[in-house]
């Protein structure tokens, strides 16, 4: 076997190797991982109130169903369904809202006044009452998108009581569902319109809301520490869709490229076969260029202000890639660095044959990176979001 059989032999292996490594990275990093702080059902609320050692002298089972949502901006989330809530006769009498009155604060609403928060029924069930209002409200959060387009979202609604003077706990109403273990999908229409996007998982949790102040309220060492309710629902986004806009045309582009190198030689018969010249390959890289660099601008312009995110990575070694390309042709055909044994061996062998394993290499390495950020919540980044 001649040397140049060898040497793309063992570059399709590495390719091949690589290429596989690279899947694997990419089902990693689409893996979402549960969330530790689930409540599956009351034992587990029992416990968590119980460990804050302070009871709540209510508790106030709360659901929700979500008809719709949709994102409307950089971090703002439109929600419209149901909440609805149980009141016990002689037990929450102090606490119950009237007619007109709502049970619960979205404290995350903004622009609450132009949203909706109407009763839609109150109905006795013998010894206790279920209040249920209709909701349609932009709820503002933090969102990280850096993992784009393998990024999964946690989209919560956040409850706090509407008493702030008394000790009040909304707890999760779990028998209004038909299951809510850690693998459940609940509280969410089945055929909600998710776009570009797929359900992946619901849950209730809470979270200390750590205000810092009393609100002004005496005695109210509660408050500042407060257990907020919070129904998450998590989607993924459909990578489909993004792969097709994005990732397709870089692999079209460094197709071309790897065949721009290709024509790289110094033999009389393949110089006029393929018609190749210093300035038709660096022109080659110049048109690939402005492909590409409108390709980066659209992307861009869904994540403005936003570090870089996964997917741009890959734009920025495509730069690297034009400029390397033009760089070797240059020295290759004009001889200028003879020293340089690796360009002009073999008729410019190694970097064509190093070509697909290097490219891979690089996205293998990108990938590793985001998947440690991924793994540590330290680094998360809130960037803007993409519709």
């Amino acid at each position: 076997m001649s040397i140049e059989k060898k040497v793309w032999w063992i570059s399709g292996v590495v390719t091949l190797i690589l290429a596989v490594l690279l899947f694997n990275l990419w089902v990693a990093l689409n893996h979402f991982e549960e969330d530790p702080t689930q409540l599956p059902d009351q034992a587990a609320v029992d416990d968590y109130l119980a460990k804050l050692g302070n009871v709540p002298e209510y508790q106030v089972k709360t659901g929700i169903f979500i008809k719709s949502f949709s994102f409307t901006g950089a971090s703002d989330v439109y929600v419209t369904g149901y909440v609805w809530q149980h009141y016990e006769d002689g037990v929450h009498d102090a606490i119950k809202p009237v007619d007109g009155e709502v049970g619960f604060i979205l404290p995350e609403a903004v622009d609450a006044a132009n949203g909706v928060i109407e009763e839609a029924y109150r109905i006795d069930q013998g010894g206790s009452e279920l209040i249920g209002w209709y909701f349609e409200q932009t709820l503002r959060q933090s969102f990280d998108y850096t993992s784009y387009p393998f990024d999964h979202k946690t989209v919560w609604v956040r409850f706090w009581p509407r008493e702030f003077d008394v000790v009040v706990a909304l707890i999760p109403d779990f028998k209004s569902y038909p299951a809510t273990g850690p693998d459940d999908i609940f509280g969410i229409d089945n055929r909600i319109v998710m776009g570009t996007w797929e359900r992946e998982n619901t849950y209730f949790d809470y979270r200390l809301s750590d205000l810092g102040t009393t609100l002004g309220i005496r005695d109210a060492k509660f408050q500042t520490n407060l257990p907020e309710l919070h129904y998450n629902f998590v989607i993924k986004r459909n990578f489909g869709n993004a792969f097709i806009v994005h990732m397709i045309p870089l692999i079209v582009v460094t197709m071309l490229l790897f065949g721009a190198v290709m024509t790289v030689t110094r033999r009389p018969d393949l110089v006029e076969r393929h018609d190749f010249s210093t300035s038709s390959v660096i022109g080659t890289c110049s048109v690939l260029f402005f492909v590409i660099l409108l390709a980066h601008v659209q992307l861009r312009e869904g994540f403005a202000g936003s570090p870089v995110i996964y997917m741009e990575s890959f734009f920025f070694l495509m730069y690297f890639l034009l400029l390397a390309v033009s760089v070797n042709t240059y020295l290759f055909a004009s001889e200028a660095v003879p020293s340089l044994r690796f360009v002009h061996y073999k008729d410019n062998l190694i970097p064509k044959a190093a070509f697909w394993p290097f490219v891979l290499l690089c996205m293998v390495a990108i990938t590793a990176y985001n998947l440690s950020l991924k793994a540590d919540p330290e680094d998360e980044t809130v960037i803007e979001v993409q519709n």
